[in-house]
C-alpha cells in the first residue's frame, strides 16, 4: 500500500472504532421512548435483554473473529463484520416489537464485536514491517486517541437523547447507515492487506464452545444476584454448565488441528501475562466506573446525566498520556515501563476512591478519575501491543482477539463479583433492606443508609486496588522487551485509538450494566 492508502487505511479504522463506540452509548439514552413505542406495557422488563443482546452476541463471536482473520486474512473479515452491523442496524431500525428489535441488536452485536477487534488486526497489518520491528510509537495518536474516547464516553448518550426528542429512535440505529457504508466502500477499494492463499480448516466447534461458554459466564453474572438468587437452580445449573463448556473447550483446544485459541500462545511469557492483565484490568475497571456512577447518583444526589460529566477527567488524563508519551519513549521506556506506570496509578486512583464518604468533596473524585485516566491510558494499548509483536505472524488475529476476549470475561466477573460484595457488606451494615429501599428512607435511618452504602463502595474500590495491585506485580515480571521508538505517527495513532475504544466501551457498559438504581 501507499502512504496516501495507509493514511486513508488508519482514518478507516478510527471511523470505525468510534462508530462501534458510539453505538453501544447510544442506545442507552433512548430505552424509554424506544419501549414507550414497541411494548408500553412489558418493555421495561425486556431492557436488560435489549442491552445484553449485544454485549453477549459480540463476546461470543470473539474467538471465531481470530481465526477468521488468520485464516481468510484480516480485510475479508473486516468488511463482513462491517456487512453484519449495517444489516444488524437497518433491521433495529425497522423493528416493530421488542423481540425483534432485541434480535436485531444481537445481529448488530455480532458485526460489533468484529468492529472493536477485527479492526486492531487490520490496524497492525496497516504498518510496514519496519514498524512492527521494535513497537514504534509516537506522541500524536495520543490526543487522536483522547478525542475518540471522549466522544465515545460524552458524545454517545447526548446524541441518542437528541435523536430520541427530536427525531425518531429509529434514528439512533439509521445514522449508522451511512457512514458504514463509506466505510464499506472505502475499504473494498483501498484497503491492500496481506492475503492468505493456504487452505486451513476452521474449528467451529471449539468457537462454539467458546461461545457457549462465554456467553453461559455473562448470563450468570448479568442474572445473579439481581434477578435470580446465587443459590437458586437456575443460577448453579448456569454455572456447572459453564464450567463444563469451559473445559469441553480447553479439552478441544489440546486436540484441535486449528484451534481458536491455541494453548501454545499460552507459553509465551509475554502473551501469557498480557492475557492475565487484561483481564485483572478489566475486571478492576468495570468495578470503578459501574460504583463510581452508583456512589455520585445514590449518595451525593446527581442525575445520570450529569454523572456521565465526571468521565471528562478521565479522558483528559488520557489525552495527558497520548501526548507525553512520544517524550517518554525518547527517554527511553519501554511497553514494560508503561504498563507498569499504569496498574501502579490505576491502583492509586482506585486507592483514593475507597476514601469516599458522604461529604467528600467532588473534586476528589474528578482527581481520581483524571488520575484513572493516566493510568488506564498507559495500558490497554500497550497490552494490544505486547502481545501483537510477540505473537506468531499466523496466529496475529487470535492472539488480538484473545486480548480483548480476556477483557471482556474480566469485566464480566469484575462487575458480578464486586457487586456481591456490595450487596453483602451493605446487608451487613445497612439498617435493614436492600440498596433499592434507600431512596424511601428518611432521617436518621436514611443516613445510616448512606453510610453503609458508601463504607460498602470503599470495599468495593479496595478490592478493586487489590485487583489492580496483583495486575501490577504482574506487570513487574514481564520481560524488558523492545523500546518504543517514536518516528511512525500513524502507529501511535493506531495504538491510542486501540486504548481509547476499549476504555470508551467500558464506560457504556458501566452505565447499562450497572445494579438498579435505588428509587
Amino acid at each position: 500500500m501507499t502512504h496516501r492508502q495507509r493514511v486513508i487505511g488508519f482514518a478507516l479504522c478510527i471511523a470505525t472504532i468510534l462508530l462501534a463506540v458510539l453505538d453501544t452509548n447510544i442506545v442507552s439514552a433512548a430505552t424509554v421512548p424506544i419501549v414507550g413505542d414497541l411494548d408500553p406495557v412489558h418493555g421495561v422488563d425486556k431492557i436488560p435483554w435489549l442491552i445484553a443482546a449485544y454485549q453477549l452476541a459480540a463476546t461470543a463471536a470473539l474467538p471465531l473473529y481470530g481465526k477468521l482473520c488468520d485464516v481468510i486474512g484480516a480485510k475479508k473479515v473486516f468488511i463482513g463484520a462491517v456487512a453484519t452491523f449495517l444489516a444488524g442496524s437497518a433491521l433495529c431500525g425497522m423493528a416493530g416489537s421488542m423481540g425483534w428489535l432485541i434480535a436485531a441488536r444481537a445481529l448488530q452485536g455480532i458485526g460489533g464485536g468484529g468492529l472493536m477487534s477485527v479492526t486492531m488486526v487490520v490496524l497492525r497489518e496497516l504498518k510496514g514491517p519496519e514498524e512492527k520491528d521494535g513497537g514504534k510509537g509516537g506522541g500524536k495518536g495520543g490526543s487522536v486517541g483522547g478525542i475518540v474516547a471522549g466522544a465515545g464516553m460524552a458524545l454517545g448518550p447526548w446524541l441518542g437523547g437528541v435523536l430520541a426528542d427530536h427525531a425518531d429512535w429509529r434514528w439512533i440505529f439509521y445514522v449508522n447507515l451511512p457512514i458504514g457504508l463509506a466505510v464499506l466502500a472505502a475499504a473494498v477499494r483501498v484497503l491492500k492487506l496481506p492475503a492468505h492463499s493456504a487452505r486451513r480448516t476452521i474449528d467451529f466447534l471449539g468457537a462454539g464452545l467458546a461461545a457457549a461458554f462465554s456467553t453461559m459466564l455473562l448470563l450468570v453474572t448479568q442474572w445473579g444476584g439481581k434477578d435470580h438468587a446465587w443459590s437458586s437452580p437456575l443460577i448453579i445449573g448456569l454455572s456447572t454448565a459453564t464450567v463444563a463448556a469451559l473445559a469441553l473447550f480447553v479439552r478441544r483446544q489440546a486436540t484441535a488441528a486449528e484451534p481458536v485459541l491455541p494453548l501454545g500462545l499460552f507459553r509465551i511469557r509475554e502473551i501469557r501475562y498480557g492475557f492475565a492483565i487484561q483481564g485483572l484490568v478489566g475486571a478492576a475497571m468495570m468495578g470503578s466506573m459501574v460504583y463510581v456512577m452508583i456512589y455520585l447518583q445514590v449518595v451525593r444526589g446527581i442525575a445520570a446525566s450529569a454523572a456521565g460529566l465526571y468521565l471528562i477527567p478521565m479522558a483528559i488524563g488520557m489525552t495527558a498520556v497520548g501526548l507525553l508519551s512520544d517524550r517518554l519513549a525518547t527517554a527511553g521506556w519501554s511497553q514494560k515501563s508503561f504498563v507498569v506506570s499504569g496498574t501502579v496509578c490505576a491502583s492509586a486512583a482506585l486507592a483514593l476512591l475507597a476514601t469516599l464518604s458522604t461529604d467528600t468533596s467532588l473534586w476528589t473524585v474528578r482527581a481520581a478519575l483524571l488520575l484513572m485516566g493516566v493510568g488506564f491510558g498507559q495500558l490497554i494499548g500497550q497490552l494490544i501491543q505486547l502481545v501483537q509483536d510477540t505473537a506468531p505472524a499466523a496466529q496475529l488475529g487470535v492472539a488480538t482477539t484473545g486480548v480483548r476476549f480476556f477483557q471482556t470475561l474480566g469485566g464480566a466477573l469484575g462487575a458480578a463479583v464486586f457487586g456481591t460484595v456490595l450487596s453483602r457488606v451493605y446487608a451487613a451494615r445497612g439498617p435493614g433492606g436492600t440498596t433499592s429501599t434507600i431512596g424511601g428512607l428518611t432521617g436518621h435511618a436514611r443516613r445510616q443508609a448512606l453510610d453503609a452504602f458508601v463504607s460498602s463502595t470503599s470495599v468495593v474500590f479496595w478490592s478493586a486496588t487489590a485487583v489492580m495491585i496483583l495486575a501490577a506485580v504482574l506487570a513487574a515480571r514481564l520481560p524488558a522487551g523492545v523500546r518504543r521508538k517514536p518516528e511512525a505517527a500513524e502507529e501511535a495513532k493506531a495504538e491510542a485509538t486501540e486504548t481509547a475504544s476499549e476504555v470508551a466501551e467500558v464506560n457504556a457498559t458501566a452505565f447499562t450494566t450497572a445494579p438498579p438504581l435505588p428509587r
